[in-house]
């Protein structure tokens, strides 16, 4: 792989790497040592003749895994809460910023459905393919979050 072909991936799928290591990790500097991993691994990799969205793949799923062994095997340590770098974001409006929190507390199998459909934007197919799962079992982890979610924010059984 040439570094031109790792800048043009940084560039077009970093953010989106990034914020998934964020979003399963709820810590930054989790969160940039994964960054920095796949990357590195992408790099090493003879990725050609691959096409954008195999790519996207690849990272994203790779990332997952990363994440997945960061919380299996690193030692416990002080980390710090995802809510004490909300003054580093934007302001997010209050009722997007309530639902994000709620995201937040939900277990890492449901939270990584929820920003892979949601804020990425993947279908439940292309994410049962990037974590290697059943269709099924991404709409099932789906529904639950929303239920889990729904519960949260204290709605109504009839909305």
């Amino acid at each position: 792989m040439t570094s031109q072909q790792l800048r043009t991936a940084m560039e077009a799928w970093g953010p989106s790497v990034y914020r998934l290591a964020l979003c399963r990790l709820q810590n930054i500097q989790d969160a940039q040592d994964v960054y920095q991993d796949v990357f590195l691994r992408f790099f090493q990799q003879s990725a050609d003749g691959w096409d954008g969205e195999r790519t996207k793949a690849w990272l994203l799923r790779t990332a997952v895994n990363r994440c997945t062994d960061l919380s299996r095997f690193r030692l416990r340590r002080r980390t710090i809460p995802l809510e004490s770098i909300t003054d580093l974001a934007a302001p997010p409006e209050q009722a997007a910023s309530e639902l994000w929190e709620a995201v937040a507390s939900l277990p890492p199998k449901f939270r990584t459905v929820v920003h892979l459909h949601y804020a990425e934007g993947y279908s439940t197919a292309e994410i049962a393919r990037i974590l290697s799962i059943p269709d099924a079992t991404v709409r099932t982890r789906l529904a639950r979050a929303r239920e889990k979610l729904k519960f949260a924010l204290g709605g109504d059984e009839y909305e």
